[in-house]
């Protein structure tokens, strides 16, 4: 008599919890495996799945941008993430963010009452055996016996960058005397706070973050540290340039404040447009937290509050979390990785989510729901999918599994790994508009295999 069909998925992060959702959906039997709490790892606040560590948000939400069209993919294809980060979205002008609490708290509740999937909350130190259906999905922050085991099978040592995270503030201490609420060019709703600076206070700023203490980066050279660039620490951005975080995170362009008077006069908006801005978004349904759009930091705990407490309307901030820093491992994919995520020598094994080097919360989704779908054709004896490259979500896979590997480093959704369109558009609206078109176009087909959600 042959057995159930069945698939073990290591790691409940975003991609391990989307591959064990869709293999549950697909009829197949599965056992989540998590080390938290009985381990906790440097960059995780609870032991809820699909925890969002660096910020709230998935990036935009319109699908004619890179980061929509991955999270609108994915609404087709079913995803309980993504289907989840809607439901717990909170006000961030147009961006998809969550109250990281309740979604998480959602994510968990969803598994744990699924009749076919049984969670383990213990720290896997091994692979499975090699007959085994398994899904790799702990993530870059995989602990180091079971990524000593990977390279013992791989035969190859892992890469690594350092990721950080944004602090936490308290809504009610912040000074909205100082403060005021928009969206950048007013678009949609007024969903952020902005704590705007003149030259002299952005170039004393810059200055304290320049000479503040940085707190001890673990386990590596600090000279050759290498970080991802989207997400690079705000110190960082500080050493490179005088304007450098006034052109990024503390763009000022399209933030006004009608205090400030009429900005459609033009004499106005010369003398009282701000140098910098500063930006909070709502990190919780009830507006109560507020995190700090890209101020991932490595500073210590005293220096963030000193140095942050610089910026005006945070000078009474009350702080509930600080930013931290971590390494992330990742696999040299492209050596290692088929585009339906399995491991070319070994099959049953697939990898999903940040661990492949992929970027971004709905990149590490996608490959769950790959890495999920094909487990669960395995266990039933079905063929493997290969998602179109002309999607985004299939674009990323084909990416690490075929890009050049003389510095393979990891990639966040992006139209330039989405092949040339027929015809030259030259508007780039309507250019990402036909990525778009064309791409959901041909994930059609890959929604048909879908099986109907079985729940018993």
């Amino acid at each position: 008599m042959s057995q159930s069909p069945h698939v073990t998925v290591l790691g409940a992060g975003l991609a391990g919890t989307e591959a064990a959702w869709q293999i549950a959906r697909a009829g197949v039997a599965v056992t989540l495996v998590e080390m938290r709490p009985i381990r906790r790892s440097p960059a995780h606040h609870s032991s809820d799945f699909a925890e969002l560590v660096c910020s709230n948000s998935f990036g935009a939400l319109s699908s004619d941008r890179a980061a929509g069209l991955l999270q609108e993919e994915l609404r087709r294809l079913g995803s309980l993430v993504i289907g989840t980060a809607d439901t717990h979205a909170v006000p961030a002008g147009g961006a998809l963010a969550v109250d990281r609490g309740r979604y998480s708290a959602a994510l968990t509740e969803a598994l744990d009452q699924h009749p076919l999937v049984t969670i383990e909350r213990r720290e896997q130190q091994a692979l499975p055996p090699e007959d085994a259906i398994t899904v790799l999905a702990t993530g870059p922050l995989t602990s180091e016996p079971l990524a000593e085991d990977l390279r013992q099978l791989t035969g190859r040592a892992d890469c690594h960058f350092f990721d950080a995270a944004s602090p936490i503030l308290h809504g009610d201490s912040i000074d909205l005397s100082v403060a005021f609420r928009a969206s950048r060019y007013d678009k949609g709703d007024a969903d952020y706070i902005n704590c705007p600076m003149d030259k002299e206070q952005y170039l004393a700023f810059r200055q304290a973050l320049l000479e503040a203490e940085q707190a001890e980066l673990k386990d590596f050279d600090k000279n050759d540290a290498t970080f991802f660039e989207g997400c690079l620490p705000i110190e960082e951005l500080a050493r490179r340039g005088e304007d450098t975080m006034r052109y990024g995170p503390l763009k000022p362009i399209g933030l006004w404040d009608p205090r400030w008077g009429d900005v459609n006069d033009r004499d106005v908006r010369r003398a009282k447009r701000a140098y910098a801005v500063v930006q909070l978004r709502q990190e919780d349904k009830d507006g109560r937290l507020w995190n700090l759009v890209g101020f991932q930091t490595n500073l210590k705990w005293g220096e963030q509050k000193r140095v942050l407490q610089m910026i005006p309307g945070l000078g009474q901030a009350e702080f509930v979390r600080f930013g931290v820093m971590h390494r992330n491992t990742f696999l040299e994919s492209p050596q290692l990785l088929q585009p339906t995520l399995q491991f070319r020598q070994r099959p049953n094994l697939l990898a999903a989510g940040q661990i492949t080097g992929t970027e971004g919360y709905a990149a590490a989704v996608a490959g769950g729901w790959l890495a999920g779908t094909n487990a669960a054709r395995l266990a039933l004896g079905l063929k493997p999918i290969d998602l179109p490259a002309t999607c985004m979500s299939g674009a990323l896979t084909h990416f690490v599994s075929e890009a050049p590997t003389a510095k393979f480093q990891p990639m966040p959704p992006n139209f330039g790994l989405l092949p040339e369109l027929p015809e030259r558009i030259r508007d780039k609206r309507a250019r990402y508009g036909a990525y778009r078109d064309r791409a959901l176009q041909d994930l059609e087909p890959m929604r048909a295999l879908q099986p109907q959600t079985v729940t018993a």
